[in-house]
């Protein structure tokens, strides 16, 4: 279990902050050697609306690419699957729209940092 440090996020309807320490990231390594995530973190957008943003998603690799990673090497994308799939949760008016879609994310690992590109589905 990991306590998310806090973060940003932007795009064309809404940026902010992703709240330090009011998050967690539950990882379970599966017998297979995959990886299953829980996470749950608190959104605060420039003008102040609170977002739950809460996802479940997959990553895997090979175990040559996995040591690579725990070396801090840098990787390229194609070399590993990190799939999610984030829900949303406000009582914001403006943001209400999150509260009715569905989305995935795609994530890219850097040396001390993952980023998703976040997709509503259409």
């Amino acid at each position: 279990m990991f306590t998310v440090p806090g973060g940003q996020f932007a795009g064309d309807r809404l940026r902010g902050v992703v709240l330090p320490e009011a998050g967690s990231d539950l990882l379970l390594l599966r017998a297979d050697g995959s990886y299953q995530q829980d996470v749950r973190l608190i959104l605060q957008t420039d003008d102040q609306a609170l977002v739950l943003m809460t996802y479940r998603g997959v990553r895997h690799a090979s175990a040559e690419v996995d040591a690579r990673r725990a070396r801090g090497e840098q990787l390229v994308p194609s070399e590993y699957y990190l799939r999610t799939a984030p829900f949303f949760e406000t009582a914001s008016a403006k943001y209400s729209w999150l509260n009715k879609i569905v989305s995935v994310g795609v994530g890219t690992r850097g040396a001390d940092e993952v980023k998703y590109d976040v997709f509503e589905i259409l």
